[in-house]
């Protein structure tokens, strides 16, 4: 007799733990396609943020960000603004860029969401082309974006190297 009623118990306790690991993996299952989900639309925000860049689009551009993201630049070098705090400065930023240049493209050679889907990483080439026959003015940048619930963005770190931005607008004197 105590045999079966000890046999029944590990059968409950077994069947208890199987429904506890079957609700852990679904659990885990809807966590996996939310952050998947997520990091798979702050990708296509990255790149609707370079075709804003490519189609010379302040409003596209400024639409991508939180009312009070940042946009930093580490690499600066006294020569170039440092960014720009909340969406009415990205906007200030970046207006009298796009009549400087004859055409902007900027190919993507690697985009990754980080396992925090809520942040993105890119490498990519920005290729400008300078007004007056001036010639093409190209360099490597790194960048990270960081996204709010809601998809827009609230951080926009750009990595470039300053001495090749330098030469490319012939201010290489002026690095501080």
């Amino acid at each position: 007799m105590k045999v079966t009623h000890i046999m029944l118990l590990l059968l409950g306790l077994l069947a208890c733990c199987t429904n506890r690991k079957n609700h852990e993996l679904e659990n885990l299952k809807d966590d996996i396609e939310m952050k998947t989900e997520t990091a798979i639309k702050n990708k296509e925000s990255v790149r609707a943020f370079f075709k804003a860049l490519e189609n010379e689009s302040v409003d596209q551009l400024v639409s991508l960000f939180a009312d009070d993201a940042k946009h930093i630049n580490p690499y600066a070098s006294g020569l170039f603004p440092e960014g720009a705090d909340g969406k009415e400065e990205i906007r200030n930023y970046w207006t009298p860029v796009f009549p400087n240049f004859d055409g902007m493209e900027f190919p993507i050679e690697e985009l990754y969401a980080m396992e925090d889907p809520s942040i993105v990483f890119v490498k990519y080439i920005g290729k400008i082309k300078l007004k007056n026959d001036a010639g093409l003015y190209e360099n490597s940048y790194y960048s990270t974006f960081k996204f709010n619930e809601a998809g827009l963005i609230t951080e926009y770190v750009e990595i470039f190297n300053p001495i090749v931005a330098a030469r490319g607008f012939g201010l290489i004197d002026k690095i501080k």
